[in-house]
């Protein structure tokens, strides 16, 4: 017998058939972890699906304050479904905040002080907003909203000294009185030492929430400083 070493062996791959040499895997075509690369059953190469794009990042910075009118009466109403419409309609990038301006105020019922909340500017709200055609559509279609504050069709935002002045008359700690009166004005003390003198109002001291009034004594005119809650006028 010959020696089983002598045997020829070159036709032993090919018992199944003729096949193609395959190439080696290289390391570069495994995964990150080591594993094999995963082949489609239908035999098409994998194509890397394309990366979704960011949404465009809105610059808040160009937002802006706008006076809004509205109906008298409507202006918490109108906050409540510009707010829900901005969130409805996507625009909240656009819509930034909506207020009411109000503050405490003190005035006289039935001779006893108390305080309130008052509308600043009654039939207007305020909206900081970045305006464009799209929300200005969402603003100005709001109900009982009637158009915006500014020159012929264009709303005007407002400067930042006035916006400054507003805010710091909502966070004032103090409530201030109602000023109802004006320089001229014919008025009657009803309250205080001077009860029931009529004069006339020669200045009014908002900050203070006081005036100074020309009462005659004494058949003398003397200025007098009163609480504006003490006057009234006729």
């Amino acid at each position: 017998m010959d020696d089983p070493r002598e045997l020829d062996t070159s036709g032993a791959d090919n018992l199944a058939g003729e096949s193609e040499p395959q190439e080696p895997v290289s390391s570069d075509s495994l995964g990150a972890s080591g594993g094999s690369v995963p082949i489609p059953s239908s035999g098409e190469p994998i194509e890397d699906s394309a990366p979704e794009e960011p949404e465009a990042k809105v610059d808040q910075s160009q937002a802006r304050w706008y006076v809004v009118h509205c109906y008298s009466g409507y202006e918490n109403k109108v906050k409540k479904n510009l707010e829900h419409r901005a969130e409805s309609m996507a625009m909240l990038t656009h819509i930034l905040e909506v207020i009411v301006p109000t503050e405490e105020q003190v005035e006289l019922r039935d001779g006893q002080r108390r305080i309130v909340e008052k509308r600043i500017y009654p039939g207007y709200v305020l909206v900081r907003m970045i305006l464009d055609e799209e929300s200005w559509y969402v603003v100005r279609n709001t109900p009982s909203v009637t158009g915006f504050v500014g020159i012929g069709n264009k709303p005007t935002p407002l400067r930042q000294e006035e916006v400054d002045r507003i805010m710091r008359r909502m966070e004032a700690e103090q409530p201030v009185p109602q000023v109802k009166v004006q320089t001229g004005d014919k008025v009657r003390i009803v309250e205080g030492s001077f009860l029931d003198f009529h004069g006339t109002v020669d200045e009014v001291y908002p900050d203070k929430g006081k005036a100074r009034v020309l009462v005659s004594f004494f058949n003398r005119e003397t200025p007098i400083e009163v609480d504006l809650l003490q006057i009234e006028r006729l």
